[in-house]
């Protein structure tokens, strides 16, 4: 006689019953898997997976599967074979970085960097025995004088944050190419919506997926692409990492085992510097980004035409000394704007008022300025749906010397935006209030200043 299957006890019900992780779901959107880890159906399987033999989930500090849809979506934007996502953008460069130039190991960056990547490569790099120098990214022999035996990686941003200015890819990628490195672009600012950093020579491409791909301020990430273009194979002797034994995983060979697929050096991202450091992308974030992906397009040409519209009013403008936007016939990169940026040059630019010439007195004035912005909000953030300023030289680029601020353009008088979603017209009457009490906050001061005398 069959006995009837013994029903579990009350606290095994709780935790197993009504999920069955081998049984797929038809949903038309890509769900969140909130998940830590994952069942595997054998032993054998998890051996095979954790020698990466064989692809499949492990643990989500490595990878999920909303993130891998994420990623692969991003990839296909970038024209790319494979991608890594993880926690930010800050996080981006910083493992891809990492998995191309080790201690004793050498980056030429530009100057024009945003202030926390300037931060990242200067500092910690150097504490880790890894040397950047900085160039003039518009000098290109300069980046090709900087290049050592020990040159790892070429690094610059396609558009940079915040004056807009716009790097020669091809040129720069040549310099790489003739040195035998690749060329990392952080494409935040243009996205693969307006620059496809890989059509113009580019191996790599980072973005802080917090910014325009997801553009809603709601979510942090980055991701790393592999544009399939770099050979490691060519010279192996330079990039053990990926032509030797790979010593955690026995005796295989990373170029070997994933070259051919493209999938080498994010292998080597995920199952080094991700698992090791830890910067993981949440299911929910990377579910968050997939939502500001499927609108990218729609909204990088509003960004574009609405921040055009604002640096044309700014350049009107009496109280304005200069405007940081490339598609300007006065800007030093229009003609390589119209080259790259064609389709559009995103959002971020800056502008710098007129000085007092006094550094108080244009403290000051800044300070009148923004202060008084109703539509435009004082946000550390671009790319988002809202109207953002900020004051570099206070905030995002507080931390580099006078020196470096002048290498960068940047003055106490700069003044960063990131045009969102509004109508325009609104941003626009919102900016003309503020200038126009600048301007008059200043005449009564200088009125005042010339009675007393």
């Amino acid at each position: 006689m069959s006995s009837s299957p013994r029903r579990p006890g009350f606290a095994t019900a709780q935790v197993q019953a009504g999920y069955d992780p081998a049984v797929p779901q038809n949903t038309a959107v890509a769900p969140i898997y909130q998940s830590s880890a994952y069942q595997f159906a054998s032993l054998a399987e998890a051996r095979d997976l954790f020698a990466l033999r064989k692809p499949g989930n492990i643990y989500s500090r490595n990878a999920n599967p909303t993130q891998l849809v994420f990623e692969e979506r991003v990839a296909a934007l970038e024209g790319g074979r494979a991608a890594a996502a993880v926690a930010s953008g800050q996080a981006a460069v910083a493992v891809t970085l990492l998995a191309l130039a080790k201690s004793g190991e050498h980056i030429v960056a530009a100057k024009q960097l945003y202030g926390g990547t300037v931060d990242l490569l200067q500092d910690t790099f150097a504490d880790w025995g890894i040397d950047v120098t900085f160039v003039d990214q518009d000098d290109i022999d300069a980046w090709r004088a900087a290049v050592r035996p020990e040159t790892r990686a070429l690094f610059g941003e396609s558009i940079t944050n915040p004056l807009a200015q716009v790097l020669d890819i091809q040129a720069v990628a040549d310099v790489a190419h003739e040195a035998g490195v690749p060329l990392v672009i952080d494409n935040t600012v243009a996205t693969p919506a307006l620059i496809r950093p890989g059509e113009h020579g580019a191996d790599f491409v980072v973005h802080s997926a917090t910014k325009y791909l997801g553009g809603h301020g709601t979510s942090l990430g980055g991701v790393v692409v592999d544009l399939g273009t770099f050979d490691f194979g060519a010279e192996p002797d330079r990039w053990p990492q990926l032509t030797k034994p790979y010593a955690r995983v026995r005796d295989l060979v990373l170029w070997d085992r994933f070259g051919a697929e493209g999938f080498a050096f994010i292998a080597l991202v995920k199952s080094k510097y991700v698992h090791d450091l830890g910067p993981s992308i949440s299911p929910f974030n990377a579910f968050q980004l997939l939502q500001g992906v499927e609108t990218l397009e729609l909204r990088m040409a509003r960004h574009s035409a609405s921040a055009l519209a604002v640096a044309e009013f700014l350049a009107s403008h009496p109280a304005v000394a200069k405007v940081h936007h490339p598609l300007l016939p006065t800007s030093p990169w229009n003609d390589l704007g119209k080259r790259y940026a064609h389709r559009g040059a995103a959002s971020v630019f800056a502008f710098d008022l007129e000085s007092t010439g006094d550094a108080e007195g244009d403290w000051e004035k800044v300070q009148a300025f923004v202060d008084s912005l109703k539509v435009v909000r004082l946000v550390a953030n671009i790319g988002d749906a809202r109207s953002l300023v900020a004051h570099p030289a206070s905030m995002t680029h507080s931390h580099l010397t006078e020196e470096q601020f002048a290498e960068a353009g940047i003055t106490w008088t700069t003044i960063r935006l990131s045009i969102g979603l509004e109508d325009v017209a609104d941003v626009i009457a919102d900016l003309s209030q503020a200038l126009d009490l600048v301007t008059d906050v200043v005449a009564e001061a200088e009125q005042a200043l010339t009675s007393t005398r």
